[in-house]
């Protein structure tokens, strides 16, 4: 590589949960620079998970669904001999994190609740209890990775 690696940038905690992750999944669900809107969504779904899930804070089952969507191992794509091989891998613990918050904003964006926080909100209590498209996408990922897992010996 010609250029240095680029240095990781620190986030600021979010205000109302002064947590580092709340705002890199902020920053997922963002569109167009708009992270004042990003953050009333975010809020208002977990008011409704507070309201939905008394037992336990909206934080707490937000972070559980994450921890429930996030992947441990991947298939990638290796050509050897002319045939190209898909070959499980170990994932790195920021790529977990950054496919779980990919993976949770896609299956919330592809709900059909009225609006954007009703969806997130859906979607968090659906994944906290092992539910929903987000967890079906890890769940889809690790059956690939088990299938293939004879080419483990090809590791990239």
């Amino acid at each position: 590589m010609r250029k240095a690696r680029a240095k990781k940038r620190i986030l600021l905690p979010d205000p109302r949960f002064s947590d580092q992750l709340v705002t890199r999944f902020v920053n997922g669900l963002m569109l167009h620079g708009k992270k004042g809107t990003a953050f009333k969504i975010f809020y208002d779904a977990m008011d409704i998970v507070g309201e939905k899930a008394e037992d336990s804070s909206p934080l707490e089952v937000w972070k559980q669904a994450l921890t429930n969507v996030m992947p441990h191992v991947e298939v990638r794509s290796k050509r050897i001999g002319g045939s190209t091989f898909q070959i499980p891998i170990q994932i790195r613990p920021d790529r977990k994190v950054s496919l779980a918050i990919k993976w949770m904003i896609t299956a919330t964006k592809k709900r059909n609740e009225k609006s954007m926080a009703q969806r997130l909100a859906a979607e968090v209590l659906a994944a906290s209890k092992e539910e929903g498209a987000a967890y079906k996408k890890r769940v889809d990922v690790h059956k690939m990775a088990e299938a293939n897992k004879a080419f483990s010996h090809f590791r990239v």
